[in-house]
């Protein structure tokens, strides 16, 4: 038992290892200049216990911050309780031609691009599909999830998203946030990332 806790753990640890080392913020410059966008103000909530208490909580947190139809305001504030302090987002995305480039950002950067591109739009995102790792306190999920503009609509894309987690002993937090945003016809998902 404790060799395989133990081979998990080195899986965590080196896929926390390797988003710091092989997606440095030096790769931003691979999708282009950021655009200035408008700050959102998100102010300083209490986390809602039933978003924290379980992994299954923090994950459907995860994806409904992010929902609604067009027009309606998305829950930053709700979102910003799930993240632990100074967590970096890394998207993970497709240039023109075809080459992989990463991005790194603060929350509050995610937050704004977000915003922006969600502004006016109807979105909805549920998980699909997850893979949780577990050692201890330590949780890392590599969760598929699809997305639509219509909460019953058609499938309009799908992402896998490698979450770190950990427990305090009171509640789960969100370390660290990788996204792939898939283009599921030039890279179809193998089976294991598939409901």
């Amino acid at each position: 038992m404790s060799e395989i806790v133990l081979r998990v753990g080195s899986y965590i640890g080196a896929a926390i290892v390797a988003g710091i080392l092989f997606f440095p913020q030096a790769a931003d410059r691979n999708l282009g200049p950021r655009r200035h966008l408008p700050h959102v103000s998100i102010g300083k909530p209490t986390a809602l216990p039933e978003d924290v208490s379980t992994i299954d909580g923090i994950i459907k947190a995860y994806y409904e911050v992010v929902s609604g139809p067009a027009g309606q305001p998305r829950q930053w504030g709700r979102d910003s309780t799930l993240y632990m302090f100074n967590v970096r987002f890394v998207i993970i995305q497709e240039d023109a031609t075809g080459a992989a480039a990463a991005r790194s950002l603060t929350h509050q950067e995610f937050i704004d691009e977000s915003d922006a591109s969600l502004s006016g739009k109807a979105f909805y995102e549920h998980e699909v599909h997850r893979i949780t790792h577990r050692a201890g306190n330590i949780v890392h999920v590599l969760s598929t999830a699809e997305h639509m503009s219509a909460p019953d609509g058609p499938v309009a894309g799908r992402s896998v998203d490698s979450l770190e987690l950990f427990w305090d002993g009171k509640r789960w937090w969100i370390a660290g946030v990788t996204i792939w945003d898939i283009n599921t016809t030039k890279h179809p998902l193998p089976p294991e990332f598939l409901p």
